[in-house]
């Protein structure tokens, strides 16, 4: 059997664990053993398994979390379209599917910032689950690096991505050097002040040993990649398909199998033909639509998201103002003055 909830249905079933009842037996072992780490700790939901989940915000904008548990049955979450930082976790037990990648104990996967489709994260029920896991907003990893966004080397811009472009994602094996980091974790000596300055420093390491691979492995590529008359055939007819139903487009693999393409071709050229991912063509086609609605006064900001796909009327206000610079209920009230304005004019 598989269980299949939104994420903000899997959020909400966590119950923070009161401050009186922290030092009960039942802790895991792995987190009991670094307990005093964490700002909160809350029960994993028991409608769809058991065990605790640790968060501690090192400083604003850095969250180190830890999750050991054991589900009743194999788990899907539906993640919306939504914002994302930058991000890092480390699979210690268990399995895992995100995006059709299969992470198993032992690696890791690495996301850049950017802006994240709808898509499903799976977990198995195959045994133990523990996760270390990091994120990290863009603004404050370019001051690590010393640099402001604009400035950053043209090797690490993909993983600070404007808002409306498709975040970067990248799967690895856990290295031994970083196997020590994310012990020294789980088994943090400090307490206090020292213990925050400590756990930062770790997070810190591995976001280096991450960063330097992945600059590595993208390197040691050559890209000699491209397409024949027929492939750039089927990638315009892959946008007619995707562009037919905004509301409920096809996933990426739906996609690539509609037109007779791989996922991996499909992707890469789609960008080397329209210049953007499949995902970020799409969302700049339901904004340019929305617009298109607002303008003709028929619907209004609710109905306009909801006929070109967004599920969030304040994500879809979110990402209208980021594209033309003004919030849609300003726009509409603009749009609405100057209809009047034009109608007294014509009168």
């Amino acid at each position: 059997m598989t269980v299949t909830i939104s994420q903000q249905t899997f959020w909400d079933l966590f119950i923070e664990i009161p401050e009186v009842e922290k030092t009960c037996d039942d802790i895991p072992s792995r987190i009991g053993g670094c307990w005093d780490i964490f700002d909160t700790i809350s029960y994993f939901p028991k409608e769809l398994g058991q065990g605790f989940s640790g968060e501690i915000e090192l400083q604003n904008g850095l969250y180190l979390a830890i999750s050991e548990h054991q589900l009743n049955d194999d788990l899907i979450i539906k993640l919306p379209e939504r914002q994302h930082p930058l991000e890092y976790s480390f699979s210690l037990a268990g399995d895992h599917q995100d995006k059709n990648c299969d992470i198993s104990s032992g690696q890791n996967r690495l996301w850049g910032s950017g802006l994240a489709p709808k898509e499903k994260y799976k977990s198995f029920k195959s045994g133990k689950i523990i996760e270390i896991n990091v994120h990290m907003e863009p603004e404050l990893f370019c001051f690590f690096m010393g640099k402001e966004k604009k400035q950053l080397p043209q090797e690490l811009t993909h993983l600070v991505r404007n808002s409306h472009q498709e975040y970067y994602s990248r799967s690895g094996t856990t290295t031994p050097v970083m196997q020590v980091a994310l012990q020294q974790i789980l088994n943090c000596p400090y307490q206090g002040m020292m213990k925050r300055m400590y756990l930062e420093s770790k997070v810190l390491e591995l976001m280096v040993l991450l960063v330097e691979e992945d600059v590595s492995a993208r390197h040691g590529k050559s890209d000699t990649f491209s397409l024949k008359p027929d492939d750039v055939d089927r990638i315009h007819h892959a946008k007619e398909i995707l562009l037919r139903d905004l509301e409920n487009p096809p996933s990426l693999i739906e996609l690539s199998r509609q037109v007779g393409l791989n996922d991996c071709t499909l992707k890469r050229g789609f960008r080397l033909v329209f210049d953007t991912t499949v995902f970020g063509y799409l969302h700049h086609h339901r904004l340019e639509q929305a617009r298109k609605l607002l303008v003709s006064g028929e619907i209004n900001i609710s109905q306009a998201a909801r006929r070109v796909g967004f599920s969030s009327r304040s994500y879809f206000a979110t990402a209208f103002r980021k594209k033309f610079g003004i919030n849609p209920k300003e726009f509409l009230t603009d749009n609405s003055r100057l209809s009047m304005e034009m109608d007294k004019l014509i009168g």
